[in-house]
């Protein structure tokens, strides 16, 4: 990496002569981390969790946890975190938290501090004041907690009062946000008489939700669903006990699609079918591109199309739509256009990613234009450019692949990654010099 004139680090992306091959290894998921986190607070005996990711989110989370009493033993270096069950029952009975830009942390927290027998102000960066909770505020205050905002109505900053968890039936619109949804279930086995979540948006269901139920079924707590209410019944015991977290599939995408891009052959360590993360239908596109798809012993392998020559394809990515910009820098080195369907919600997640993609590949060459919740994206010369990361970690991974293939690529702040893969520039580095 690079400093730039305003002492901002920048990073030179190098445009590779010939196909990429090699082994990587990448972090654990940080959507199951946060959640594994979480319903191990909720857990009477001690858990301990093994494989987690360690990024300015579940440091964050991490932190929170401290401050409000849990007792932790942290261990970055094996990449394990042990908890004291305390059934969540929260040691603090009042304090002050800063969730940082952690989406789940926000959620998920306030959810649990919702519930609880304390008095409690939640604190964020500047980055998570714009994003929404106004859906999981009101479905607490309908439970019976209450909040007061310390700035804007309805966003953090925020102060709550927790209510105990006594009331059984709310309504929820899930369109901006699936972790609205997560976090109601994961602690509705705190409430005494279970709890139905009825839900009023048409989006109803979702991976990431789906990940939340299958991971509390894990740990013993059923979560009922027929097609518009969710029921947890109250009471019910939470035991993670020892528990592994997969490698983030979100993070191993990236690579995947360097095999795409390049022609290339890449295996990320213990990826395999398995998974239950929702980016795995990631690899069903890389398949419509022409990608071989593999699962082997160390774990799945993608082979690229021959020299990284594929079709523009017609995608919905609404369930995974993590992937919505490294599918934007695939098409822009396809042979046709690309559209990508209902991802508008992506306008609301750590920047206005629609605004992103169309931004940084028009500011490449690439057209690209929003057609409601739809992306269209027209390949054409690639020219060199200096891509704004706007404190988005996905940015800046996705878009690294561009320079690949082109020249004059960089891409500026790319320490924005430490969100959730902060070793993602000298991993991605490592991998290109055993291509020399």
């Amino acid at each position: 990496m690079k400093m730039n004139s305003a002492n901002n680090k920048i990073y030179q992306c190098r445009k590779q002569n010939k196909t990429i091959s090699g082994v990587v290894k990448v972090p654990g998921s940080k959507s199951m981390t946060n959640r594994a986190l979480l319903l191990a607070a909720l857990s009477k005996k001690d858990s301990k969790l093994s494989g987690v990711l360690f990024s300015d989110d579940s440091r964050h989370f991490l932190m929170c946890l401290e401050q409000l009493g849990f007792s932790l033993q942290i261990d970055e270096k094996n990449k394990t975190v042990t908890m004291q069950g305390t059934g969540g029952n929260i040691p603090n009975k009042t304090g002050t938290i800063n969730v940082g830009s952690a989406g789940t942390a926000a959620r998920f927290l306030t959810a649990l501090l919702a519930l609880s027998d304390g008095e409690y102000i939640i604190d964020c960066s500047e980055q998570m004041k714009k994003r929404p909770m106004k859906p999981l505020f009101d479905a607490l205050t309908e439970m019976g907690a209450s909040f007061s905002f310390l700035e804007e109505e309805g966003f953090l900053p925020a102060r709550v009062i927790g209510n105990g968890g006594t009331c059984k039936d709310v309504t929820m619109d899930i369109s901006k946000s699936t972790q609205f949804l997560s976090a109601l279930l994961m602690v509705a086995p705190l409430t005494k008489n279970g709890l139905k979540i009825k839900i009023t948006s048409e989006k109803k269901d979702g991976a990431y939700i789906r990940i939340t139920r299958k991971m509390m079924e894990q740990f013993g707590v059923d979560v009922e669903f027929d097609g518009e209410i969710y029921e947890v019944s109250g009471g019910q015991e939470v035991v993670v006990g020892d528990y592994y977290i997969e490698p983030d599939v979100s993070a191993a995408c990236y690579f995947y699609g360097i095999a795409a891009l390049l022609g290339g052959c890449i295996t990320v360590k213990n990826v395999l079918y398995s998974s239950m993360q929702g980016d795995m239908k990631f690899l069903d596109v890389l398949k419509m591109l022409g990608c071989k798809v593999e699962e082997k012993e160390e774990g799945i392998t993608v082979t690229g199309p021959k020299e990284g020559v594929y079709k523009g394809i017609d995608i919905n990515m609404n369930d995974f739509s993590d992937q919505t910009m490294t599918m934007a820098v695939l098409a822009a080195y396809a042979t046709t256009p690309t559209v990508i369907r209902n991802v508008g919600h992506i306008r609301l997640q750590e920047c206005n990613r629609m605004a992103a993609i169309v931004n940084e590949l028009n500011r490449a060459g690439v057209y690209c234009i929003e057609e409601g919740d739809n992306l269209i994206i027209t390949p054409g010369e690639i020219n060199p450019t200096t891509i704004e990361t706007y404190e988005d970690h996905r940015v800046a991974m996705a878009f690294s692949l561009l320079g690949l293939k082109s020249e004059g690529i960089i891409i500026d702040n790319p320490d924005c990654c430490k969100k959730t893969f902060e070793e993602y520039f000298k991993v991605l580095d490592d991998l290109l010099e055993r291509n020399k």
